[in-house]
């Protein structure tokens, strides 16, 4: 159904006009909730550090995850000390988790973190907390890990309680803004005028400059890319790169699955690859995969995305394989990034 929506938000069909007048409402809660804060009406908290604020305005998957990682990765390599925090989502459930929890890479455990989360805490190697209240995730952070000088928020955009210092917006260059609508004539949580007031636009896998610098006037936009791709196998940990995986998987039937916010952009990436796909099969964002989601499968390699593989292996066989990536970020990005945490004051 998410999927169906959001193909149906790319242009402007009869169903989408007559929900306009909807989006106006919308629209006039969206401002007033901002006016709130702005006001001082409704309290944003400032946790102690600074806060980069990785988010979107539109609905769906954009990037987020990757660009925190990277994000993380290049900090971390001028000396500043990560601490992320997420909203997590209960098992089996599209529901925010309540509690505080710490994420522990090999997952499990208390509160039973999300796939997302259980993966920013795997490949970053930096405390992640997760909870429906990022305020209380940061503070329980910053507590307990006394190192951590800098929180990154993976999503967020709109959970002004938490005091931002940086608001960087991704956009999905496949997507882009769809037809520009608010929900629910569109696919939008804030107007596009919001893109004036973030510090930074990355536009993810960007296909030329003009749709890097077509969504603010003055925002600064920066294309974000995907590369260093890697074909592990979920059930012996085996490693190998994009040659060889084309290599021994030559002749037999792939059967690409993936349960993130945007599936297509996943199966269009291994085709870019030049693997030959007998199969797609779409998941809902945050699928809680069950064994019995795989015996059906009738093929001799299953490739999913690293976030599934996070849900699978306790019944992973050998057909199973995920896709690791790595975002790439230009260093005038991260030359902003840099300059404006220097210029925070507690």
């Amino acid at each position: 159904m998410e999927a169906w929506f959001i193909k149906q938000w790319q242009r402007n069909g009869p169903w989408q006009i007559l929900l306009r007048p909807v989006s106006w409402l919308f629209l006039l809660l969206v401002m007033l909730r901002r006016a709130a804060y702005r006001l001082g009406w409704l309290k944003a908290s400032n946790v102690g550090a600074p806060v980069i604020m990785v988010g979107n305005i539109n609905v769906g998957g954009t990037g987020k995850t990757p660009l925190v990682l990277a994000l993380v990765e290049a900090l971390t390599r001028h000396g500043k000390h990560c601490g992320i925090v997420t909203r997590g989502y209960q098992p089996g459930a599209n529901v925010p988790t309540a509690e505080v929890v710490q994420v522990v890479p090999t997952g499990g455990g208390a509160g039973s973190p999300s796939d997302e989360a259980t993966l920013l805490a795997r490949r970053s190697g930096v405390p992640v907390y997760t909870a429906a209240n990022r305020v209380q995730a940061a503070r329980a952070l910053l507590r307990n890990h006394g190192q951590v000088d800098v929180i990154i928020s993976d999503d967020g955009l709109q959970h002004y309680a938490l005091q931002r210092d940086i608001e960087i917006c991704v956009i999905d260059s496949a997507r882009g803004l769809g037809n520009g609508a608010l929900l629910p004539a569109g696919p939008l949580r804030e107007p596009a005028s919001r893109l004036d007031e973030v510090d930074a636009i990355i536009v993810n896998l960007a296909a030329n400059v003009t749709d890097v610098k077509n969504y603010a006037a003055t925002t600064p936009a920066f294309e974000m890319t995907l590369a260093n791709e890697i074909f592990i196998n979920l059930k012996s940990g085996r490693s190998i790169g994009v040659t060889e995986a084309i290599a021994l998987f030559q002749g037999l039937r792939i059967h690409a699955l993936a349960g993130i916010g945007n599936p297509q952009r996943f199966f269009a990436h291994l085709v870019r690859l030049g693997l030959a796909l007998h199969r797609t099969q779409p998941f809902p964002d945050h699928h809680d995969y069950q064994s019995s989601d795989m015996p059906g499968i009738d093929a001799g390699i299953i490739l999913m995305t690293e976030k599934d593989a996070v849900k699978c292996g306790s019944f992973a066989d050998e057909r199973m394989w995920y896709m690791r990536i790595d975002a790439l970020l230009p260093n005038k990005f991260i030359e902003l990034v840099l300059q404006k945490l220097s210029d925070w004051k507690a």
